[in-house]
């Protein structure tokens, strides 16, 4: 066979199908139809039940007029439809948006907005903050309202004007539906908003073969055998739950639901329902080891706990290993579906002292199997900087587990695929192993719970009080929350503030959790052409 005659096999339907994970629904419907699917309070499904109720939703919603790239938003807590979005409504040809429900009201508005959202699920509990984003925006979405009999009285007793109930609406569907299959594995799949350096959320569209390839990352990634039991720690509306919606079903495993992450219904569940794995920031760590002691259940099997975000203190690793967890760390972004980097262990590893085993856990690691390409490189150059533990670059990233880019911003996408790798913006040195480790952010992104908080965002809404002359918002160690922002602030001469009044001020642009928790006054130190330097910032507000 000649050299040319390879090229003149044919790729037709027999040798290729688009890769997606919508399939890992139908699979799991037909090999293990009686397997429990989904936990949540008095509900347990199984496959066949979970398949149908996908079908369903999405033949509702086709027959509501939602197709190929329409945007259907979810602001949903970790409830059973939050997960039968992520199949119904790609089953469409529609690209599913979660939303974060910590978000302000304006932000929502923004996202809708630019997203374009034809429909918008959403449960009744976070029904006030929707009515609210749905006046500040030009969307006029079809709305559909969940009842969920795990929210409490006051939650479910809220009403939004021309919604129709969710079981009422995909009543209307029909499980033998034929579902639409991506026409190209290209095909968006998910829109996830980021802050970006601006404060302004960028809209990053994921595609179903990335999907399905960190999906199955997960599966090798956490060492997540057949039927695992996996308790939602992590919210869905974060990076797709990390691919988890997919990974779990792909293994036939139960989606236990949890609408609130509280230590004594975790403790209760991973008892109850014998948890083998779960995923969340440093801050679930926490919660999970501050619970009472009476409210804490034994634990019928070590559980895999897979944690992105500043690395678990010492102290943190040792008790969680002592309650029964098995620690995996990971790190990632939003534009790469989540986790894209693994701290591989070496089972050589864990008769180093304890001490050293924490240093070589903070590492963040090696590339994920599903992504192609990982290196810590000058971002001028494009060179991979001496991998001696000590030259620092920009963590840069390559491979299909990349974004299709960022929605409408093609300028913003072309700057992140610059010399055609992914630039992170986080720096980082690599070690002789090739293992990597981030040093500091380069987009000043504050981490706080798990959630990116852009400091520019905060120094905006801090420079719309009439007092502030000078602001610059830097991450603050935080024992519960690992990182949160702290302000430092100049006044304009003859000008007062106190650091409660800019704090109630900044409530009016920001959300909650992106709030300023310490607001200190002084000179701020500036290079000689001005800029603000914050490392000098990042030093105090550690002290």
């Amino acid at each position: 066979m000649a050299a040319a005659d390879y090229d003149a096999l044919p790729r037709v339907p027999a040798n290729h199908v688009p890769l997606t994970p919508l399939l890992f629904m139908e699979r799991a419907a037909q090999v293990f139809p009686d397997n429990t699917a989904v936990v949540h309070g008095a509900i347990r499904r199984t496959y066949r039940d979970l398949r149908d109720r996908c079908v369903k939703l999405a033949h509702a919603l086709s027959k509501a007029g939602i197709g190929r790239g329409d945007t259907v938003a979810a602001l949903l807590p970790n409830i059973p439809q939050m997960l039968e979005c992520h199949y119904g409504v790609p089953m469409t040809g529609g690209v599913l948006n979660t939303l974060n429900t910590r978000l302000d009201a304006g932000t929502i508005a923004y996202c809708l907005d630019h997203g374009e959202a034809k429909a918008v699920i959403v449960d009744r509990e976070l029904v006030p903050l929707l009515r609210v984003a749905l006046t500040q925006c030009k969307a006029k979405p079809i709305l559909i309202e969940v009842d969920d009999a795990e929210a409490s009285e006051a939650a479910r007793a809220n009403r939004l004007d021309g919604a129709t109930d969710y079981e009422a609406f995909i009543a209307q569907g029909d499980a033998a539906w034929p579902w639409i299959m991506p026409g190209d594995e290209w095909d968006a799949i998910t829109l996830n908003y980021t802050s970006g350096t601006t404060g302004r959320p960028k809209g990053v569209v994921y595609h179903h073969r990335g999907a399905q390839l960190l999906a199955i990352g997960n599966v090798l990634s956490a060492g997540m055998g057949k039927h695992p039991v996996y308790l939602w720690t992590l919210p869905m509306f974060h990076c797709n739950g990390w691919c988890f919606p997919w990974t779990v079903t792909a293994q036939a495993g139960v989606h236990v639901c949890l609408r609130a992450v509280r230590g004594a219904d975790m403790w209760r569940l991973m008892a109850a329902e014998g948890v083998t794995h779960m995923c969340g920031a440093p801050i679930v760590m926490s919660t999970l080891l501050a619970t009472p002691e009476a409210e804490k259940t034994a634990l019928p099997r070590q559980v895999q706990f897979v944690v992105a975000g500043a690395p678990p203190p010492e102290a943190v690793l040792a008790a969680m290993k002592e309650a029964g967890f098995a620690v995996c760390h990971v790190y990632g972004l939003t534009e790469v579906y989540g986790p894209a980097v693994v701290n591989e262990w070496h089972a050589e590893w864990n008769a180093k002292p304890t001490q050293d085993q924490a240093g070589l856990m903070a590492r963040q690691g090696v590339r994920y199997l599903a992504l192609e390409g990982l290196d810590v490189m000058d971002p001028d150059s494009m060179a991979p900087v001496p991998a001696d533990g000590a030259a620092m670059g920009e963590v840069m990233m390559r491979g299909n587990v990349v974004m299709k880019g960022y929605l409408k911003d093609a300028e913003a996408t072309q700057r992140a695929f610059a010399g055609g790798w992914f630039h992170t913006g986080d720096l980082a040195v690599k070690y002789p192993d090739g293992y990597i480790q981030l040093k500091d952010r380069s987009k000043d992104i504050i981490i706080s719970g798990g959630e990116n908080i852009s400091s520019i965002e905060v120094e905006d809404a801090l420079y719309k009080h009439p007092a502030v002359a000078v602001a610059a918002v830097v991450a603050k160690p935080d024992e519960k929350w690992g990182e949160v922002p702290c302000a430092f602030v100049e006044l304009r001469p003859g000008m007062t503030a106190t650091a409660e009044e800019l704090i109630v001020h900044c409530r009016q642009f920001l959300a909650g959790f992106k709030l300023p928790k310490q607001v200190l006054f002084d000179e701020l130190p500036k290079t000689s052409t001005g800029k603000i330097q914050k490392h000098v910032l990042r030093t105090k507000a550690k002290g």
